[in-house]
């Protein structure tokens, strides 16, 4: 599985008849507990098996249901594990959130990757907005974005996951600013405004977008304000330069 459907995965997955996500695929993880076979290549164990079917349930849940209303009991009820299991793999359901958290970051950070890629700054730019909407538009806009819904509700709640998310945040502007200095110095970006303040402004407008969206299902929110991001930015595609 590669990092692009293991975001998908993670972030957007498939729904159900009832407005969940499914259960799917998680990418393994090995650990210091893999085996390695002949030919030297990592083998996953049991328990990597079952520690990343915790992460892929957890994350599920989570999208759907948020941290807190996540319970212990859920996480049974989803991996038909009993608690001691559970707490095997990790010491306690914060543990577990944490991972979860941990990993999407990793995964969406190479979604990230992916998606700010093109002939030009510009059109990488277009390309991201473009590709963030088809995600949430095949997810049916159900679930929102897992950092936008935690910053929400973790950040007078949960310090850990409040800075974990926050550092999440902060990686995604840092990308979206290099690509937006670069689509400056070719003109395809409007320059009157720092680079800095133009990525923060993208990133509060994706999260707005994918609120909005959610909020009614309905794709339109999204999509008016990707083109409104454009407008603003003064985005063109191909280099003036």
């Amino acid at each position: 599985m590669d990092a692009e459907v293991a975001a998908s995965c993670l972030l957007i997955g498939s729904i159900n008849e009832t407005g969940c996500l499914t259960r799917q695929s998680y990418p393994l993880k090995l650990t210091s507990r893999s085996v390695f076979n002949k030919k030297g290549c990592g083998v996953a164990t049991k328990g990597d098996r079952t520690r990343e079917r915790i992460l892929a349930e957890a994350s599920r849940l989570i999208l759907c249901k948020g941290l807190t209303a996540t319970t212990v009991h859920d996480l049974m009820a989803a991996t038909g594990l009993r608690k001691g299991s559970l707490y095997f793999h990790f010491p306690n359901k914060q543990d577990i959130c944490l991972e979860v958290l941990r990993q999407a970051g990793l995964q969406f950070m190479a979604f990230l990757d992916r998606t700010l890629s093109g002939d030009s700054p510009g059109g990488c730019l277009d390309h991201f907005f473009r590709e963030a909407l088809e995600l949430h538009r095949q997810n049916r806009f159900i679930g929102g974005c897992l950092f936008g819904n935690t910053a929400l509700e973790a950040s007078d709640t949960d310090p850990e996951a409040a800075a974990l998310v926050a550092g999440i945040f902060a990686d995604w502007i840092s990308r979206i600013q290099k690509v937006v200095e670069s689509a400056q110095e070719t003109g395809q970006v409007r320059s009157d405004l720092p680079a800095r303040e133009l990525a923060e402004f993208v990133v509060a407008a994706v999260e707005g977008g994918i609120m909005q969206a959610r909020l009614i299902k309905d794709e339109k929110p999204m999509a008016r304000c990707l083109d409104v991001l454009r407008t603003t930015l003064e985005l063109r595609i191909s280099s003036s330069a």
